[in-house]
């Protein structure tokens, strides 16, 4: 079967079909689904590196850089509910590939504009393209859900997601080589570096990756998913884990930058150490929820979030970089162990609702397979709108009392809320939640959906 291939059957469920075959072509298009996602996130993370080369020289000041930032964040974010179902429609290898290639678009505009001069409007405008690299997560999530049993999908989730988040501090790590070698007035060769990387992930795909034609749009299972409230109360919790994720990526260097005084080298040099580590650990939350329990994983990362955020809060006022830098740390490596979990939780709660609606067997497994991969562009959407939030609060709160301070009380409010959330509705086990035996294919009763 060549890679370009349309995949006609595919059954994940069925043990015999995932020994013999499918496992080896799901972990073959998880690669490198995460090669090309992990590009597209270092497009879409590219304004967090510019805005540390913008010196004096470019006119702009802090709130506008954080303007730029939130820019591509909440493109990125919209982007990602088209992104989902795109996937449907063309397959999943060949809107890898399209998505890869558009991704040549942001980073060929920046290159040619990122000068003084320029005008502010441009930079808004190259930065709000760059959203498109936020999308390729959307489709990319979809995809790799379709490919893996129920039974892996924590681990396969984590793995797509944690890969594909590393694309963070990796183009933070390559600004900051290029700050330390050639200085901070070159910012064009972090660009020069992607351009023929998207062209290398773009091939990749084509070659190698595949089309599950099983996987169908289905506007039913939007609306569906639209009205269901599971939805909408986990992209409230992805608002926690994945926003703090991706807000605190894009703003920490400049924060540094403005609160702290750090020069671009010094910043450079600690920005990308907290999104490296909160991408390396999505994968355990992952799969720690496989074991121990979605729900439970992610009450506990909200909890200890809050923790985090108090001591960034009281490190932001007594203004020690050593203990602010040791809070964000933590900060960014709850979020990714949350990111995990939450994402997890996901298709187990549709598999349980489906069996709660009298469906056994494969019917209630394709009826969770529709709805989560429906769900997911919502609430991945919805949570990385938590980013634009996290960037605009500390805009204001630079504006208002000239640090932090302000959107850190935010931030430890929010996980508190989210704890609150999580408790109500996933480890009270209410009734539309409770397991639900699969009677008619002999199997146990599932736990909980959070905690399956």
């Amino acid at each position: 079967m060549g890679g370009g291939r349309w995949i006609e059957r595919w059954e994940p469920e069925d043990e015999t079909f995932w020994r013999e075959q499918g496992e080896r072509i799901a972990r073959r298009n998880l690669w490198f689904s995460v090669l090309a996602e992990h590009i597209g996130f270092s497009v879409w993370s590219l304004w967090s590196v510019m805005v540390l080369f913008m010196g004096p020289e470019y006119g702009v000041d802090a709130a506008g850089k954080f303007f730029l930032i939130a820019t591509a964040t909440v493109v990125g974010a919209v982007i990602r509910i088209p992104y989902t179902f795109a996937v449907a429609r063309f397959g999943g290898r060949n809107w890898t590939v399209i998505s890869a290639l558009l991704l040549l678009l942001p980073a060929g505009l920046a290159y040619a504009v990122m000068e003084p001069g320029t005008s502010y409007g441009t930079f808004v405008l190259v930065a709000a393209l760059t959203g498109v690299g936020g999308g390729n997560f959307a489709s990319s999530m979809t995809n790799i859900n379709a490919f893996f049993p129920l039974r892996k999908k924590g681990w396969a989730l984590g793995l797509n997601a944690g890969g594909g988040n590393i694309g963070v501090p990796v183009v933070q790590l390559v600004g900051l080589l290029v700050i330390g070698t050639a200085g901070a007035m070159h910012p064009r060769i972090v660009l020069g570096v992607y351009l023929p990387l998207i062209a290398v992930a773009a091939l990749c795909s084509a070659l190698f990756m595949d089309n599950l034609a099983p996987v169908r749009n289905d506007t039913g299972a939007v609306r569906e998913a639209v009205r269901a409230r599971h939805t909408w109360i986990m992209a409230f919790l992805y608002v926690g884990t994945f926003g703090s994720f991706i807000g605190y990526s894009f703003a920490f260097g400049l924060v540094l930058q403005t609160q702290f005084g750090r020069t671009p080298l010094q910043a450079a040099s600690l920005t990308f150490i907290g999104p490296l580590l909160g991408s390396l650990v999505r994968p355990v939350g992952g799969s720690l929820a496989d074991r121990h329990g979605g729900a439970r994983i992610t009450l506990l990362t909200f909890a200890a979030m809050a923790v985090a955020a108090g001591v960034v809060l009281y490190a932001s006022v007594v203004e020690s970089l050593t203990v602010f830098l040791i809070g964000f740390t933590g900060l960014f490596a709850l979020s990714g162990l949350g990111n995990g979990s939450t994402y997890k939780m996901i298709p187990a709660i549709f598999l349980t609702q489906g069996r709660r609606r009298g469906l056994a067997g494969e019917a209630a497994e394709a009826y969770g397979r529709r709805l989560s991969g429906a769900s997911m562009g919502l609430i991945g959407a919805v949570g990385a709108l938590g980013g634009l939030g996290i960037n605009l609060a500390f805009r204001q709160s630079f504006l208002t009392v000239g640090s932090g301070t302000g959107a850190f009380v935010a931030f430890l409010l929010f996980y508190a809320a989210c704890m609150a959330v999580t408790w109500a509705v996933y480890l009270r086990r209410p009734a539309d939640v409770a397991p639900v035996p699969d009677t008619a294919a002999g199997a146990e009763p599932d736990r909980a959906p959070a905690e399956a």
